[in-house]
């Protein structure tokens, strides 16, 4: 959690932004991190955030922009892993308030998605409706295979809304419900990146880059040890298995061995570790390494031929067992 703690503490520290950018921001944090509720017969509006500078500066948008009176209370986690939260209230003119930002309609019906003059905004108010969601409830995982940024959102309606507002902002971003919950997901590097630039977040942008940046070379230099790994594994399994073969051609054939096959025969078993190139130049007068090769697929097969006619063991039954021929 520390890179969305980073994200926030950075999002949180933006100053100055135009009013219709701290709307589409603040309106976005009431949506994703609090909703409407009775209090006393009135209507009362109440988001709940994870930091205490969010609430105050949810708290003074709130009264700037819609001259209300919020309340800031410490409130208990749901869960004892989330840490003290924060509740921001406006219970007198909650619902002017709701109405203003979008939460109810004109018939005093909550909106279970987002205002269309929001996600249909500027760029800028398009970034600050992504910027307060992801202040309300998203989260940044490390790079690697299950990075992605995250949002929670309240309802599917404005899950999509969302999914809408990153598109407008040329991000991919998908909707997706997990255990009943709709959740909008950016997952690839590159769009992760941008939405964070596009929030407002550039110094985490920089480090989450670096360290996926790291990460990959890391894991294309593990590849690329495991691949060797792998092929010498397989090289000395090779050779195990030849010079098996070799050994039993010998036996096979005994005197019978023509001295030129012979010769390559006896190579492989001196230099067992050595390619077919590095035999050749070890033979006298030195031979190119398919002429090593080839005869030493004729011992092979002359052995083999000879065993079949005896009815005994080919060169292949010298082979220890789990190897390849």
């Amino acid at each position: 959690m520390a890179l969305t703690t980073d994200v926030k503490a950075e999002l949180v520290s933006i100053r100055n932004a135009p009013p219709t950018v701290r709307v589409a921001e603040v309106t976005a944090i009431l949506r994703f991190a609090g909703g409407l509720h009775s209090i006393a017969g009135r209507v009362a509006v109440e988001a709940e955030v994870d930091a205490e500078t969010l609430a105050r500066r949810v708290a003074r948008d709130l009264a700037e922009i819609y001259g209300v009176r919020p309340e800031i209370a410490q409130v208990q986690s749901s869960t004892a892993n989330d840490g003290a939260r924060w509740a921001v209230r406006v219970i007198a003119q909650g619902e002017t308030l709701a109405r203003q930002t979008g939460l109810l309609d004109q018939r005093r019906r909550p909106v279970r998605g987002l205002p269309n003059r929001l996600t249909t905004g500027s760029r800028a108010e398009v970034a600050g409706l992504w910027r307060g969601a992801f202040l309300a409830a998203g989260t940044l995982s490390e790079p690697g295979r299950s990075a992605m940024l995250e949002v929670v959102c309240p309802s599917s309606e404005a899950a999509m809304a969302l999914v809408g507002a990153a598109h407008r902002l040329g991000v991919a971003a998908k909707a997706r419900e997990v255990r009943g919950m709709p959740r909008v997901v950016v997952r690839e590097g590159e769009a992760i990146r941008t939405i964070l630039n596009e929030m407002g977040a550039q110094k985490t942008a920089i480090a989450w880059e670096e360290l996926r940046q790291r990460r990959e070379v890391r894991a294309g230099v593990n590849r690329l040890v495991n691949f060797d790994d792998a092929n010498l594994r397989r090289s000395a399994q090779a050779a195990v298995a030849a010079c098996a073969r070799v050994e039993r051609a010998l036996e096979i054939l005994a005197d019978e061995v023509p001295d030129h096959l012979k010769v390559a025969g006896e190579l492989r078993l001196a230099h067992r570790d050595a390619s077919l190139d590095e035999l050749g130049h070890h033979a006298d007068p030195p031979l190119t390494k398919d002429a090593v090769a080839g005869r030493i697929r004729r011992l092979l097969a002359m052995a083999d031929k000879r065993a079949q006619q005896e009815g005994i063991p080919g060169t292949e039954a010298a082979v220890p067992v789990g190897l390849d021929v």
